[in-house]
């Protein structure tokens, strides 16, 4: 399959009732792109995703663009979409094959090639054995999969899926997230995956926008996404985020527990940075630039996390290895290397 090139241009959508919805959005995806719409519940991203299948019409002025085609006002049956949902929405009278071959079907696809293609996406989606059982013997892992089939059995321009993973459990939805990134680099759809799941979108996305009340707050990959965030609002949705209020003076920024240099040193006066806390080392205190005392500390299995206090004008939370001896009450050195220090701008909020 070829996926094809999405426009969105200034789509908002304000509802009947003046619910303003999603504010006048731009983004442009390449063929064969995954992009991720990450954000909390009601930013928006859910009403953006039906936009772009034809289940929503845009404000005035907003227009949808297949390649070079305005499907603007094209219906969702013609606008040649693959859709998936979490509640998987399968026909409970069809068997698995049935189910996956309905698209095929309904657009007089001949038998023989019907079952061709049925059979080249049960071996794709890994349901070998299934084609026969109905829907409702199937475990949950089983019924996504068979919805995933039957979303691309057709070929849709676009493939778009909304929360597709969120009803399963954690271990099985880490092991299908990494299946279906499998299947998208195989098919080479151009994809639009809509979740709150920070661990999805960075496992799956070739790019990542991320939204906030109705509008798009960044678009980056997900290393620029993690690494650089431009606000406080990704930089703490997006993993674990120290933010912390101080100066800037002399190219370093000015803690009440001493001081941190920075990689950029012409900023001078009030800033807020973040720090991650894998980006922070537990040293010894002596000669550390930044001094605190651990308030508390979690093992988490593959790591530790520490809280620090007396270090800023609040606790900071550390990485620490597994390994390593830490107990309540210790003073220690923090260090941080200059580069891992991300000035934010303006208000904190």
């Amino acid at each position: 399959m070829t996926g094809v090139a999405l426009r969105i241009e200034t789509c908002g959508k304000t509802f009947a009732d003046a619910t303003r919805a999603l504010e006048p959005v731009t983004l442009t995806i390449a063929p064969g792109e995954t992009v991720v719409l990450l954000g909390p519940s009601g930013c928006g991203k859910t009403t953006l995703l039906r936009i772009i299948a034809g289940l929503e019409t845009p404000d005035r002025g907003g227009r949808i663009v297949f390649n070079d085609k305005d499907v603007t006002h094209v219906p969702i049956e013609r606008r040649n979409v693959g859709m998936v949902f979490q509640s998987y929405a399968l026909f409970p009278n069809m068997n698995v094959a049935e189910n996956i071959g309905y698209g095929l079907k309904i657009r007089s696809v001949n038998a023989s090639e019907r079952k061709k293609r049925i059979a080249e996406l049960i071996a794709l989606t890994g349901i070998e054995g299934l084609e026969h059982r109905r829907v409702d013997q199937l475990s949950g892992g089983q019924r996504q999969r068979v919805a995933l089939a039957r979303a691309v059995a057709v070929q849709p321009s676009v493939l778009l899926l909304d929360e597709p993973l969120t009803a399963l459990d954690a271990a099985l939805r880490e092991k299908l997230r990494g299946e279906l990134d499998r299947l998208l680099r195989a098919l080479g759809i151009t994809t639009i995956y809509v979740t709150h799941d920070q661990s999805e979108a960075m496992a799956l996305g070739d790019r990542i926008v991320v939204m906030r009340k109705g509008a798009i707050a960044q678009v980056g990959t997900p290393r620029d996404i993690y690494f650089a965030p431009e606000n406080r609002f990704v930089a703490e949705f997006v993993g674990a985020a120290n933010i912390i209020e101080a100066v800037c003076e002399g190219g370093a920024l000015v803690l009440p527990g001493g001081a941190l240099p920075l990689a950029n040193g012409t900023l001078d006066g009030p800033a807020f940075a973040m720090i991650r806390p894998e980006a922070i080392k537990l040293v010894a205190a002596g000669g550390a630039r930044l001094h605190g005392r651990v308030d508390s500390v979690s093992f988490v299995g593959d790591r530790q996390r520490a809280s620090v206090g007396g270090a800023a004008g609040k606790p900071i939370l550390v990485d620490v290895p597994n390994t390593m001896a830490v107990s309540v009450g210790d003073k220690i050195g923090l260090s941080v290397e200059p580069g891992a220090i991300r000035l934010l701008p303006g208000d904190p909020t």
